[in-house]
């Protein structure tokens, strides 16, 4: 579907690169410049300590993108850098803006010299205020500056730790659905724009609900242990056989005697102590005991039987192990097919949607260091010359 946008991606670790990935899924060509030494999340199980050759975490982010290496510390590696610029549709870049300024390459002046270009710039922070420059990363700008790290933690716990790259990878999708705004903008008025995205907006939008509550009625409920919760049917229970389930009452009081009578408990559906949202809070503890017992007197096959007649909103915990393989996500695109180097595939992670009829799916394996510089740099109308002197002084590899 994006067969001919060319993307010029200057960005590490996951965020921008996530987004450029995705972009790469869908057809755009996206061009990764890594600086000498590589992308450092390619280091990502050597740092935690684990000798590993296979990287998916760098694969998932950069299948089907093109690499290559230049070094901007170098006047001839940010001329390289200008050099593809100019021939981009998109610049994708996570550098702060310090340094991009420094370099030249920031906002002001690249899109002076190329003003259709759309400039799509991720941080930590966003590009005005006193933190502006300042490095963040999801854990840090996502997770703990918005505000989410504290809803989530459990009121008189500690702090839950963000899984690998959550935050980042909203941020992608964020950095996605602007870059095609902008791209759409272009068709009408000719000319490019500035697409500033941070992880702590984003964590912002994540967490809009609950702040919209926080901005209009200065406080927002707790994150409570289960039978302290502001509705007990929103709630996670075990069955007899040891696993676990999410169930999510929808709003009214029609979920009520549906449970109910899932669980044979049609005697308590009038019983004035949860008769309502309103004392059904007040009783929690208790009623939750009570669901407890009649959860673990069933399996999670007869539970899911009698929930489903009800058609009430449930889902099974599943592990990492068993999402991977449960038959509804691979239905539903959840696993694709990415090619390897060594001409096989591996299953990895779909795109965030689907387009039926598409060829949405990964188009290559991830690049490796520096793999394309020379054909690109040739294809972008270096000589041969060029490119040796480019090599010999170390400003491309």
């Amino acid at each position: 579907m994006l067969n001919g946008l060319r993307i010029v991606e200057y960005a590490t670790y996951v965020a921008a690169p996530g987004a450029g990935g995705v972009m790469a899924d869908w057809g755009a060509d996206v061009i990764k410049v890594e600086p000498p030494g590589g992308d450092p999340i390619r280091l990502f199980f050597s740092s935690l300590g684990v000798q590993e050759e296979a990287n998916p975490v760098f694969d998932m982010d950069n299948r089907g993108k093109r690499g290559i290496i230049l070094d901007t510390a170098q006047q001839a590696g940010r001329d390289a850098l200008l050099r593809l610029i100019d021939q981009a549709d998109v610049f994708l870049t996570n550098v702060r803006p310090g340094g991009l300024k420094r370099a030249g390459l920031d906002h002001e002046t690249v899109l002076k010299r190329r003003p259709s270009l759309i400039y799509a710039t991720l941080t930590g922070y966003g590009l005005e205020g006193p933190d502006a420059d300042r490095p963040g990363m999801d854990q840090a700008a996502f997770w703990a500056r918005s505000g989410l790290a504290a809803m989530f933690r459990p009121k008189g716990g500690d702090p839950v730790q963000l899984r690998t790259a959550f935050g980042d990878h909203v941020a992608s999708l964020a950095i996605v659905s602007a870059v095609m705004a902008a791209l759409y903008e272009r068709t009408h008025t000719g000319k490019g724009r500035l697409v500033d995205a941070s992880l702590l907006r984003v964590a912002h939008y994540v967490a809009s609900s609950d702040l919209a509550i926080q901005h209009t009625r200065g406080r927002i409920a707790s994150n409570r242990a289960r039978k302290d919760v502001p509705n007990p049917l929103i709630n996670s229970f075990k069955t007899g056989d040891g696993r676990w389930l999410s169930l999510l009452a929808r709003q009214g009081e029609k979920d009520w005697p549906k449970l109910a009578r899932a669980l044979g408990l049609e005697a308590l559906i009038h019983e004035p102590r949860f008769a309502n949202n309103r004392v059904r809070r007040e009783n929690g503890a208790e009623l939750v005991a009570i669901l407890d017992e009649k959860f673990a007197a069933k399996t999670m096959a007869d539970i899911a039987t009698a929930l489903d007649a009800e058609e009430l909103v449930w889902a099974p915990m599943l592990s990492a192990t068993e999402a991977i393989n449960d038959p509804q996500a691979i239905a539903a695109g959840c696993v694709v097919q990415t090619p390897t180097h060594d001409g096989g595939v591996m299953n990895a992670p779909g795109g965030p949607v689907r387009f039926p009829g598409a060829d949405d799916g990964p188009k290559g394996p991830s690049p490796r260091p520096g793999e394309h510089t020379r054909i690109v740099l040739a294809e972008f109308g270096y000589s041969d010359a060029e490119i040796d002197a480019l090599y010999a002084s170390g400003a491309a590899a």
